[in-house]
C-alpha cells in the first residue's frame, strides 16, 4: 500500500502536477516548485494531524469549487459557449501537423465516453468492468478515504457524508475536463503541439504538453488579479490532497510495519514515528519525480490509471471476497494479494520497458502490451486474484468462524456475542487501561517535563495526561457498533442514494450520445485540416482522416 501511495499518488497526481502549475506561472524551476508544496503541506500534516488535515480540506472546499466553476464558466464564454464548445474541439488541429498522417487531430468520439470496445482509446467495457476495482479500492478500501469514514459521528453521519461528497464528485468532468478541451481550443498549437521541437518550446515536455491545459487556461483567460486567485486554489486542492496522503501513508507506516517491529512501543513513540515518517515520503516522492517526467508520455491522466489498473484490482477482489464469502480467511487473501501483486508488477514493468509510440512511428511493443488494453488488463487482474483467494481459503482449514460475525454483508445483523466482545474480558481490558493511565499520572506529576519536553509534546501532539485520561473513559466495543439510524434518516439518505444514481446515469446516457454524425465531423476536421495545412488540393489530405490516434 506504503508503494502504491508512492507511485500513483504523492508524486505524480499532487507533486508533479502542482509543480507544473507553480513553474507555468511564476516561471520556477519544477524542483523549486516542488520545495514550496511540500514545504506547507509537510508543515501542515506533521504538526496537525488528522484533525489539521480534516479541517484544512473543510475550508479548502468552497474555495476550490468556486474557483475551478468560475474558470469552467469563463472558458465556455471564451469559445463561444456550449454548442461552439463542442463544434470547435472537433476541428482544434494544430498547424505543425505532419503531412500524411493523423497526429494532432482530434478523436471522432472525442464527446462519447463509451466508446468502441476494441478499437479506441478507452474501450468501454474495459472502461465500465476494469475501471470499478479501481474506484472499489479507492473509495472502499483505500486509507486516505476510510479513515475519514472511520471518523464520522455515527453511520448516518459517515453514509451522509459519503453522499455528499458524491453529489460534487459529479463536478469534475465540468470543472477539469471541459476547461481542458477549452484550452485546447484557445490555445491549440501549444496544447495539441506534435513536433518535439515545438512542444519543447512551449511546455519543455518532447512528447507532449496536454499536462499543461489547465495552467494555460488559467494564466490565458483570467483578469491579472484573479490569477493570483486560482493559483492560490491549485495550491489549497493540492495540499489537501497531498495532506491527506501524507497523513495516511504515515499512519499505514506507524500502525502496520512499526507496531510489528515494536510491539511494546507507546502510543507517544508511534505517533512520532509516524510523523517522522512523513519526511522520509517527502524524500522518496523527490525521488520519484524524474522517473515520472519520463514513463508519464505527456498523458499524466493516462499514466494514473494504468498504474492503478495493474495494482487496485487486488486490494479490490480480496475487499470483496472478504465481505461477501465468510469463509475468506487470511491465508487466502495473502496468496490472491501476492499473485495480483506479482502479476500487476510485471505488466506495469513491460509499460515501463516498452514506451507507446508515437503517432507516426511503428508501433513494434509485445502483444500483450499493445493488443491488451489495461483496462481489461485490470478485469483479468481482479478475477483471477479473487478466485486464488477464495480456492486457497476453501481448501484451508476453517477456524475462528466468530470473526465473521458482524463483519460481512450477510452477517452484519447478527447478534451473536463475539468472544473479544464477553463482558468479563472488557472490564478486564478496562481495569488495565485505568491502572495504566494512574501510573502514568503519578510519573508525570513525579518528574515534571522540561522546556524541551514541552516542545516536543507540543509538536508532535503527544500529551501523556491527555492521553491516559481518554484512555480511561474508553468504551465497550460492543456499543460502537450499534450504530441505529432513525427512520427520517433512513429516508433522507435513500433519497439522496437514488437521486446521485439517476443523475449519474443521466451523465453517461447524455455523454453517450455523439453531438455529430461521422459525416459532419469528417467533414469539419478535412476543412480545418485545409485551413491550418495551407494545402491547395483536398487530394493531398491524409487517406484515411477517420482512423485518428492521437
Amino acid at each position: 500500500m506504503l508503494t502504491f501511495y508512492i507511485i500513483t499518488f504523492m508524486s505524480q497526481v499532487d507533486m508533479y502536477s502542482g509543480a507544473l502549475f507553480i513553474q507555468h506561472a511564476l516561471n520556477w524551476s519544477i524542483y523549486g516548485s516542488i520545495a514550496l508544496l511540500l514545504g506547507l503541506t509537510a508543515l501542515v500534516t506533521s504538526l496537525g494531524g488528522l484533525t489539521a488535515v480534516i479541517y484544512t480540506d473543510t475550508l479548502q472546499f468552497l474555495i476550490m469549487i468556486s474557483g475551478s466553476l468560475y474558470v469552467t464558466f469563463k472558458a465556455v464564454e471564451a469559445v463561444g459557449g456550449w454548442n461552439e464548445l463542442q463544434r470547435k474541439y472537433i476541428e482544434a488541429i494544430p498547424s505543425d501537423i505532419i503531412q500524411n498522417t493523423t497526429c494532432g487531430i482530434p478523436r471522432k468520439d472525442a464527446w462519447v465516453m463509451l466508446r468502441d470496445p476494441v478499437n479506441s482509446d478507452l474501450p468501454w467495457p474495459g472502461f465500465i468492468l476494469g475501471q470499478t476495482p479501481a474506484s472499489i479500492w479507492y473509495w472502499c478500501a483505500d486509507q486516505m478515504i476510510v479513515q475519514r469514514t472511520l471518523a464520522a459521528k455515527s453511520l448516518s453521519h459517515a453514509q451522509g457524508g459519503t453522499l455528499f461528497a458524491s453529489w460534487f464528485k459529479i463536478l469534475p468532468i465540468f470543472m477539469l475536463i471541459i476547461p481542458g478541451m477549452a484550452s485546447r481550443i484557445l490555445f491549440t498549437d501549444e496544447i495539441a503541439c506534435v513536433t518535439e521541437e515545438k512542444c519543447m518550446a512551449f511546455c519543455g515536455n518532447p512528447v507532449s504538453c496536454v499536462n499543461s491545459a489547465y495552467p494555460r487556461l488559467v494564466l490565458g483567460i483570467m483578469p491579472e488579479g484573479m490569477r493570483g486567485v486560482m493559483l492560490a486554489v491549485m495550491l489549497a486542492a493540492l495540499m489537501s490532497d497531498l495532506s491527506s496522503i501524507f497523513n495516511s501513508a504515515s499512519t499505514l507506516f506507524a500502525l502496520d510495519i512499526w507496531r510489528n517491529l515494536r510491539p511494546r512501543a507507546t502510543s507517544k513513540e508511534v505517533l512520532q514515528v509516524g510523523r517522522l515518517f512523513v519526511l522520509v515520503m517527502v524524500a522518496i516522492s523527490i525521488v520519484w519525480i524524474p522517473i515520472i517526467q519520463v514513463v508519464q508520455g505527456g498523458q499524466m491522466y493516462i499514466y494514473i490509471q494504468s498504474v492503478a489498473a495493474y495494482l487496485a484490482p487486488p486490494i479490490a477482489a480480496v475487499y470483496c471476497a472478504a465481505i461477501f464469502i465468510k469463509r475468506t480467511d487470511e491465508k487466502g487473501a495473502f496468496w490472491g494479494l501476492m499473485t495480483g501483486l506479482v502479476l500487476g508488477c510485471l505488466r506495469m514493468i513491460l509499460d515501463f520497458t516498452f514506451r507507446e509510440p508515437r503517432c507516426y512511428e511503428e508501433d513494434t511493443r509485445p502483444w500483450i502490451v499493445r493488443g491488451i488494453h489495461y483496462t481489461y488488463f485490470a478485469v483479468f487482474l481482479f478475477w483471477v486474484t479473487g478466485i486464488i483467494a477464495v480456492v486457497v481459503s476453501l481448501l484451508s482449514k476453517d477456524k475462528d468462524r466468530w470473526r465473521t460475525v458482524r463483519t460481512t454483508f450477510w452477517s452484519i445483523y447478527d447478534e451473536s456475542q463475539r468472544p473479544d466482545e464477553n463482558e468479563e474480558v472488557t472490564e478486564k481490558l478496562r481495569e488495565i487501561e485505568v491502572k495504566e493511565a494512574e501510573n502514568s499520572l503519578v510519573r508525570l506529576e513525579e518528574d515534571k517535563p522540561s522546556i524541551l519536553q514541552h516542545v516536543n509534546n507540543w509538536l508532535f501532539g503527544t500529551d501523556d495526561a491527555k492521553e491516559r485520561r481518554e484512555q480511561q473513559g474508553s468504551r465497550n466495543p460492543v456499543l460502537l457498533q450499534r450504530n441505529q439510524q432513525s427512520t427520517w434518516e433512513k429516508v433522507v439518505l435513500n433519497l439522496n442514494l437514488v437521486l446521485v444514481m439517476c443523475l449519474a446515469i443521466g451523465f453517461y446516457v447524455y455523454f453517450c450520445i455523439n453531438p455529430f454524425t461521422e459525416d459532419e465531423i469528417e467533414e469539419m476536421q478535412r476543412m480545418a485540416y485545409l485551413r491550418v495545412s495551407n494545402l491547395s488540393t483536398i487530394n493531398n489530405l491524409p487517406a484515411n482522416l477517420s482512423d485518428i490516434n492521437s
